[in-house]
């Protein structure tokens, strides 16, 4: 009854997602989108299996509880190595173990897996139930709506049917393909058109499974505009880490119908405070939560102040937690 109920809730959370993004979605990120937002489901970065599995990298797996719920997405190929991977991820408290089939890194195309999956839905399957096999928790799949010269209304569909076959039953499809050779991640991430309108039929042509919507929103107003054309969820990348409280802030309230809440950005810049001397004391470094923290005034009087005296100074031996009040008064002054 407990593992249904929990599956419940994070369907429930799914309604909006904070795209996992390597260098970006780290555990202090996290933890501060958690601030902004009690019901959006997080993701960590990518984590790849064999670095848990060989490399013995369980550190990777840290997270603060505070930022439930929160999924562990993992890279891999390999059937066994996902499956103890997700059985390690499980182990270590995650919610969901999510497979990725969408990054178009090179150094991920070297390690046969992300986008270049999509051209092997068998192997995928197989990856998917295994690690089903391995936990009680959910598994979900994240993929492009193909690669290269794949045409995605043949081959996305395929693809679909073949996970959902193995037992997956929740996806989120970036509604892009991913071109492995001739664009970078970056470009990968802007040029290839958006084909919203496949997603919304992937809905139809599936309608027992959760399908969720990723690439190029960036607003509360467009996330709602998708899920009112039945999509299960919305998953937001950049603007969600460069607008975070513009996305996160109202989501409770916008997104899932929870009273809205009297708060301000300089509130969610005090609250970090306990969590970054606690960072501190463990020998950590101040720009490593501050980093993320630089678009909380986005659009806003003393943005650029707050972003500058966090960017020029965090970085410094010996500065603490009082740098954020230093960078509060430019907020302040500029009002």
């Amino acid at each position: 009854m407990a593992e249904k109920k929990r599956k419940k809730e994070i369907s429930t959370a799914s309604r909006l997602s904070v795209a996992p993004m390597m260098d970006w979605t780290d555990r202090h990120c996290r933890y501060f989108h958690r601030l902004l937002s009690r019901q959006t489901l997080l993701h960590t970065e990518m984590v790849t299996a064999p670095a848990l599995v060989r490399g013995g990298a369980l550190h990777l797996l840290d997270f603060s509880p505070e930022e439930h719920p929160v999924v562990l997405q993992l890279g891999g190929s390999e059937p066994q190595e996902l499956a103890e991977a997700a059985r390690l991820g499980e182990q270590a408290g995650y919610d969901q173990v999510d497979l990725n089939c969408g990054c178009p890194s090179d150094r991920v195309q070297s390690g046969t897996f992300g986008a270049v999956l999509m051209k092997t839905p068998e192997l995928v399957a197989d990856c998917v139930a295994a690690m089903r096999a391995a936990v009680g928790i959910e598994v979900s799949v994240k993929c492009r709506i193909g690669v290269d010269d794949q045409e995605p209304r043949e081959v996305l569909p395929r693809f679909v049917e073949k996970v959902a076959g193995a037992g997956c039953r929740k996806v989120t499809i970036h509604a892009r393909k991913a071109w492995l050779q001739g664009l970078s991640p970056k470009e990968n991430r802007d040029i290839p058109p958006l084909d919203y309108p496949l997603v919304v039929e992937m809905k139809r042509a599936f309608p027992e499974l959760e399908i969720s919507i990723n690439g190029g929103i960036d607003s509360l107003e467009a996330a709602q505009a998708l899920l009112e054309e039945g999509l299960d969820g919305v998953m937001i990348g950049r603007a969600a880490y460069h607008k975070p409280w513009e996305i996160l802030a109202g989501a409770d309230a916008r997104i899932y119908g929870a009273a809205a809440e009297a708060k301000a950005p300089e509130d969610i810049a005090r609250a970090m405070l306990p969590y970054i001397e606690r960072h501190l004391a463990q020998g950590g470094r101040l720009h490593q939560i501050t980093r993320h923290m630089l678009g909380l005034f986005a659009g806003r009087p003393g943005a650029r102040g707050w972003r500058r005296v966090l960017s020029e100074e965090a970085t410094r031996d010996g500065v603490g937690p009082e740098l954020i009040e230093k960078a509060l008064m430019r907020v302040t002054e500029a009002a």
